[in-house]
């Protein structure tokens, strides 16, 4: 998919769609726990619906560590800035 003007790669490697929100995947990791809690799926359900968790927790994690490389370039610019 790299390339794909439809998905953004974060520095590790995993690939984001454009549209892709932080809060939205963790809702959609909340639900599948929640389908997978209540016993209600079969055992083949679980697993794809687990994989599924999983894919969307790299993203979150990825997404998390790009901001907080960000931030972390922004607190060393100020403080170069300030050392005037």
């Amino acid at each position: 998919m790299k390339g794909n003007s439809d998905t953004s790669t974060a520095p590790s490697g995993v690939e984001l769609p454009q549209d892709w929100r932080y809060e939205e995947t963790i809702r959609e990791v909340e639900t599948i726990i929640t389908e997978i809690e209540t016993g209600q799926l079969d055992l083949a359900d679980v697993f794809e619906r687990f994989a599924a968790a999983i894919t969307y927790l790299r993203q979150c994690e990825a997404f998390l560590a790009d901001r907080q490389g960000q931030m972390e370039l922004l607190i060393e610019e100020l403080g170069d800035e300030t050392e005037f």
